[in-house]
């Protein structure tokens, strides 16, 4: 799990959230195609975005964490827990902010443990217009434009 917006609070946070998000499961994908070529299961990963106020500090008393906690944390964990392997769930909280920049495709509300139904949305690319290379994980400078505006 990783956090945005922490410990400096940002607007950018679903934005830099739902880039990081789009690296990481096509860095994912490269390792795959590598662990393919060596005849290895394929690393399943799941990504659930969600933005709200959390809660974040140092914890423990010999050992110290950083951690995050909070009702927006723990919808988080249920975005992420409804997702589908190899892709980027986001909730309508966070589609509400980036939906303009990103396309998504929506899964209607999902049943989420302790939640209820909760409206969810695939995050698929950045748009095209505001790509900068063909797989939509670049943003071109329109896209940053655009990003301010969030």
């Amino acid at each position: 799990m990783c956090a945005g917006g922490v410990p400096e609070p940002n607007r950018t946070h679903p934005v830099d959230a739902a880039l990081a998000a789009l690296g990481i499961r096509a860095a994912a994908a490269g390792v795959n195609r590598e662990r393919l070529k060596h005849r290895l299961a394929p690393w399943e990963m799941r990504i659930g975005l969600h933005t709200g106020p959390a809660m974040a500090g140092l914890v423990g008393k010999q050992k110290f964490a950083y951690d995050v906690w909070g009702d927006t944390v723990n919808i988080a964990a249920r975005v992420e827990q409804c997702g589908e392997v190899g892709k980027i769930n986001i909730s309508e909280g966070v589609y509400k902010r980036v939906g303009h920049l990103f396309e998504t495709k929506s899964r209607g509300s999902i049943e989420a443990k302790n939640k209820g139904q909760l409206p969810m949305y695939f995050l698929e690319r950045i748009m095209p217009e505001l790509s900068a290379d063909a797989d939509g994980i670049t943003p071109n400078e329109r896209f940053h434009a655009e990003a301010r505006r969030v």
